[in-house]
């Protein structure tokens, strides 16, 4: 077999192999068809690779808008509720303690559907999944605004089936963004995604309580949904590809080969990827704080302005809180410069150290903490630099969410990404923003036992009780640390070539040094 002059090494091995080949599997003989097995002795190449699959970059693109228009829907259920809550309780006559039961239902089912859509996602079309999971919620928020005041119980199962519709597209949808982008690209896609979910948070709130004003009834809140998730549901049909997993990273060939693991083999896996496990730690410390801040924070500012003299305590219903303005307000602006500063500063610094994203997660942590302490401390002196150092602690939490998602489509094999998802969001809410509203509560309550009931002590209570959130920051800043211990080994195992989940076996070190060498000068990490 000849080659043209300029063939390289590599080409000149692949023409050896395939005249070896042609060798040993010669034409089919006589009586022998061409899909024939062969006689005796006669070895067969294995069948020819798939096709390339390939993507215009804008269609890449605009599928990645559409992404970013349904997440910012998804993140305005969470919070829809809460702008209509008081109208919702007078309806349904709920407790306070029953109406709080509304957002754990949410939580509770988006956990318990996560692992599910995890699989399914790793395994099936990860577009009808999702498509499958707006259809769910879409159905479940327009069904409970027609039921009856004497059934609230189907009220708490309409919520919790919007919950499960929501677990499907949280776990999925950045393993799609993983497998249309990499490395700058998908760094910047990430943070555009993940600017979405502190502004849908913050219109959740905005349409609950303007639609309501406007049409006289909360209903009309979660009948407008519908209408936009409709629209989503047909742009994600006509405009949102299922590329092959991996694709972005093999230049359109899809992952590498193997035979599909079960479910048990990869969790195995992803509990052995001591990347995956540390990063994950890392991120529930994150959804602690942002979970007890998002809770308690409005209601920590007002009595803090009482202790100041700004404004009469309340001791009957309903109170006037300016806070919860003025937090949320805070929550989106520090939300949307954070994300996209940390994206910026890990695309920028990663040319340079290839363990700059699990850095740049744990210096803002680490630099987060002592920022919540001072606004804690600092609030029965001096509101307002309270509200400076919490909005700069709030800025540098977000700093790590886009990145965060970044390494773990990095060190995960592109097979077990939706499983990886499902996992991370299940710890990251049960260890995290699920049990750290009751946490602060039942500390704050623990102390005010002991105190006397004056108002001054039961802030003195609730301010005491944050200050875990501090030490909770500043662990998970060190976990971010240990995942740039291992970030570069998982990273090389995540892409050794010929393996679907990565074997457990320790790969040699030179191995890993020079695939990560050739990922760094753009060539392939196969080796002849």
């Amino acid at each position: 077999m000849r080659l043209h002059p300029g063939a390289g090494p590599r080409q000149e091995l692949q023409a050896g192999v395939a005249g070896k080949m042609s060798a040993q599997c010669p034409e089919p003989g006589p009586g022998e068809s061409q899909g024939q097995s062969p006689g005796p002795g006669r070895q067969c190449p294995p069948p020819a690779p798939p096709a390339r699959w390939s993507l215009p970059r804008w269609r890449a693109y605009v599928a990645a808008a559409v992404l970013c228009y349904i997440n910012l829907l998804n993140y305005m259920n969470w919070f829809i509720i809460a702008g209509v809550l008081l109208d919702v309780q007078t309806f349904f006559h709920i407790s306070d303690s029953n109406a709080g039961l509304l957002q754990t239902v949410f939580i509770g089912c988006l956990l318990l559907s996560a692992p599910v859509f995890g699989y399914l996602g790793d395994r099936h079309s990860r577009k009808a999944t999702m498509g499958f999971g707006i259809l769910l919620w879409s159905g479940a928020g327009l069904a409970g605004s027609f039921i009856p005041r004497q059934y609230a119980w189907l009220f708490f199962l309409s919520r919790g089936t919007m919950g499960t519709g929501s677990g499907s597209y949280a776990t999925i949808a950045p393993t799609v963004l993983g497998d249309l982008f990499v490395r700058d690209q998908r760094t910047r896609v990430l943070a555009a995604f993940y600017i979405f979910i502190p502004v849908g948070s913050g219109l959740g709130y905005v349409l609950g309580s303007a639609v309501t004003a406007l049409t006289g009834s909360w209903r009309w809140a979660l009948r407008i949904m519908p209408c936009l998730e409709a629209v989503a549901l047909i742009l994600l049909i006509l405009l949102v590809p299922d590329p092959p997993r991996g694709a972005a990273e093999t230049q359109g060939e899809g992952s590498a080969g193997g035979s599909r693991s079960s479910w048990f083999k990869d969790v195995r896996y992803l509990g052995r990827n001591w990347s995956f496990v540390w990063l994950t730690l890392g991120v529930t410390a994150m959804a602690f704080v942002a979970g007890a801040l998002g809770f308690w924070a409005p209601k920590f500012l007002l009595e803090a302005r009482v202790v100041h003299g700004l404004q009469p305590p309340c001791l009957q219903e309903p109170c006037s809180n300016p806070d919860s303005l003025i937090f949320g307000s805070l929550t989106i602006i520090t939300g949307v410069i954070g994300v996209i500063l940390g994206a910026e500063v890990a695309r920028r610094y990663k040319k340079a150290n290839p363990r700059a994203e699990p850095l740049i997660c744990a210096s803002s942590l680490l630099a987060a903490a002592p920022c919540l302490y001072l606004a804690l401390v600092l609030a029965p002196t001096n509101l307002l630099v309270s509200y400076v150092f919490l909005a700069l602690g709030e800025l540098l939490l977000s700093c790590n969410w886009a990145v965060a998602a970044d390494i773990l489509l990095s060190v995960v094999v592109p097979r077990c990404r939706g499983t990886a998802e499902a996992l991370q969001i299940t710890a990251g809410h049960i260890l995290g923003d699920a049990g750290s509203p009751y946490l602060m509560g039942l500390i704050s309550s623990a102390l005010r036992a002991r105190r006397p009931d004056t108002y001054l002590q039961r802030f003195l209570s609730l301010q005491q009780s944050f200050l875990c959130c501090a030490f909770v920051v500043a662990l998970g800043g060190g976990c971010f640390l240990l995942t740039a211990l291992y970030l570069e080994r998982d990273w090389a195992r995540a892409w050794q070539p010929g393996t679907g989940t990565p074997d457990s076996k320790d790969v040699d070190s030179k191995d890993l040094e020079r695939q990560a060498l050739l990922s760094g000068t753009g060539a392939s990490t196969e080796e002849p």
